[in-house]
C-alpha cells in the first residue's frame, strides 16, 4: 500500500513539475545541435545538461523532433531542482561496437525528481552487431553496449519513449528507488541477442505499466536485490517472457523479494513466466513472487520453474543449486502453448520450493503429440479452482548423470 501511494505522489509532483513553467535548454536553439543525423551532438547535450541540473528551478533538456547522431551521454546528477529529459526526435548510436570503450551509451546517474519523456526514441543500431556476438561461446567476450543506464536514479517517471535496437539490453535498472516506466516501447526483432528489454537488479519499488516489449531475449528479467517490482498491463513478445533471474552465479548475490506480474498478454515468446537459477549455485533466496491474470498465447513453457538453468552447457548439473525459492503463486493463466510441458516446475533437490500455489490454470496444447502436461520435481503445490493440465502428472525427467 505505501509504495502504491508512492506512485500517486510521484505521479502528481511530476505532473506539477511539467506544468509549472521550467526553464527550457533546448539544444538546437541554444547549444547549436544539428538534427542531421551524423553531427555528434554529446557536447551540447552535456551543455545542457550541465546548465539545466544547475538550476534552481525545474528545468527542461529538450531533444527536438529530428534525427540526431549521439556518441555516447553520461548525464549525472545530483541537480538542485526536479529536471525532465524530453526527447521529442531520434538519437542514434554509433553502428560499429568498436567504437564503444565499456558497455554504455546513454547513462543517468545519481538524479531524484526526474522525467524522461517527450515520444521520441533511442535507436542503439544493434543490427549488424547481433551476428558478431559470440558470448554463447566465448565467455571472455566484449560486453556490448546497453541503450539506456539508470543508476541510483530516485523519484522517477519514464514514459512515453521508445528503446530499439539495442546492441545488448535495452534497459539496465542498478540501485534506483520510486521509479515508474509508463507508456515504454522497446523495438528489438526476434533474432536480436541478449537484448532483454527491461532488465532491473538491487532495486526497490519499480514499476512497469502499459508498455510493450518486442525483443530477442526476456522481455523483463530480474537480478538479485530487485525488491518490489510490479508489472502491470505489459504486452511481451517475440522474446523469451519475463524472467527472475538467473540466479545463483555470483557470490554475494542479494535477496530477491516481493515481484507483482499481473494483468498482462505474453505472445509467441519461449517462455511465459519464469523463475530461474543456475545448478551449483552459490547460495541465496528469492520470495514473495506472484503472476497472476497473464494471457498466453502460443507460447513455450508459460509456467516455468527451472532452477537446473543451463544454457549452452556451461555448468554443473550435478550440483543442485542453492537458490531457496518459496511463496510463489500462479494464478489465472490462461491460454495456449506451443510446447506440450505447459507447467514445469524444477526445483532443487538441496532446497525444494516451499509454499508454490497453482490456481485456476488453463493452457492447451494443440500439437500432434497429445494435450499439454506438467512436471513437478522436489516441490508439492498447492491447488485451487481449475487446474488444466492436471498438476504434476508427467513422468520425471531423467536423472542427469
Amino acid at each position: 500500500m505505501g509504495l502504491q501511494l508512492n506512485v500517486v505522489v510521484l505521479s502528481l509532483l511530476l505532473l506539477f513539475t511539467s506544468t509549472t513553467k521550467a526553464e527550457v535548454f533546448d539544444i538546437v536553439a541554444k547549444y547549436q545541435a544539428k538534427a542531421d543525423g551524423k553531427t555528434d551532438i554529446s557536447t551540447p547535450l552535456l551543455n545542457a545538461w550541465k546548465e539545466a541540473c544547475a538550476s534552481e528551478t525545474a528545468s527542461q533538456v529538450v531533444i527536438p523532433k529530428g534525427s540526431y547522431f549521439l556518441t555516447v551521454a553520461q548525464l549525472s546528477g545530483p541537480c538542485k531542482a526536479p529536471i525532465e529529459f524530453k526527447l521529442q526526435g531520434t538519437v542514434m548510436a554509433p553502428a560499429d561496437p568498436h567504437f564503444f570503450k565499456d558497455p554504455n551509451w546513454v547513462v543517468f546517474n545519481n538524479i531524484d525528481h526526474f522525467t524522461l519523456s517527450g515520444g521520441g526514441t533511442f535507436d542503439g543500431q544493434g543490427t549488424t552487431t547481433w551476428a558478431k556476438n559470440d558470448c554463447a561461446k566465448n565467455k571472455y567476450c566484449k560486453s556490448l553496449p546497453i541503450n539506456l543506464r539508470f543508476n541510483f536514479v530516485t523519484n522517477a517517471m519514464i514514459r512515453d519513449i521508445t528503446t530499439k535496437d539495442s546492441k545488448q539490453f535495452n534497459v539496465n535498472v542498478l540501485g534506483c528507488k520510486n521509479v515508474t516506466f509508463e507508456h515504454f516501447t522497446v523495438s528489438n526483432p526476434e533474432d536480436s541477442i541478449n537484448t532483454d528489454g527491461i532488465h532491473l537488479g538491487r532495486s526497490d519499488g519499480v514499476y512497469i505499466q502499459y508498455s510493450d516489449i518486442k525483443t530477442g531475449d526476456d522481455c523483463i528479467s530480474v537480478g538479485d536485490g530487485m525488491k518490489n517490482l510490479h508489472v502491470n498491463g505489459v504486452s511481451c513478445g517475440p522474446g523469451h517472457g519475463i524472467s527472475v533471474g538467473s540466479l545463483g552465479k555470483f557470490q554475494g548475490e542479494e535477496p530477491v523479494e516481493g515481484i507483482f506480474i499481473k494483468n498482462c498478454t505474453i505472445t509467441g515468446t519461449q517462455n511465459g513466466v519464469r523463475i530461474k537459477s543456475w545448478p551449483a549455485s552459490y547460495p541465496g533466496t528469492a520470495s514473495d513472487m506472484h503472476f497472476e491474470d497473464i494471457k498466453m498465447d502460443n507460447v513455450g513453457n508459460p509456467i516455468l520453474i527451472d532452477q537446473e538453468y543451463c544454457p549452452w552447457n556451461l555448468c554443473n548439473l550435478k550440483m543442485p543449486s542453492k537458490i531457496k525459492l518459496s511463496k510463489i503463486s500462479f494464478k489465472n493463466i490462461k491460454g495456449t502453448c506451443s510446447t506440450k510441458e505447459a507447467v514445469k516446475l524444477v526445483c532443487s533437490s538441496s532446497h525444494p520450493c516451499d509454499n508454490v500455489e497453482l490456481a485456476n490454470i488453463d493452457l492447451t496444447y494443440k500439437g500432434p503429440d497429445g494435450p499439454a502436461t506438467s512436471r513437478c520435481t522436489n516441490v508439492k503445490p498447492l491447488l485451487s479452482g481449475t487446474i488444466n493440465p492436471k498438476a504434476c502428472t508427467a513422468a520425471p525427467a531423467p536423472t542427469a548423470h
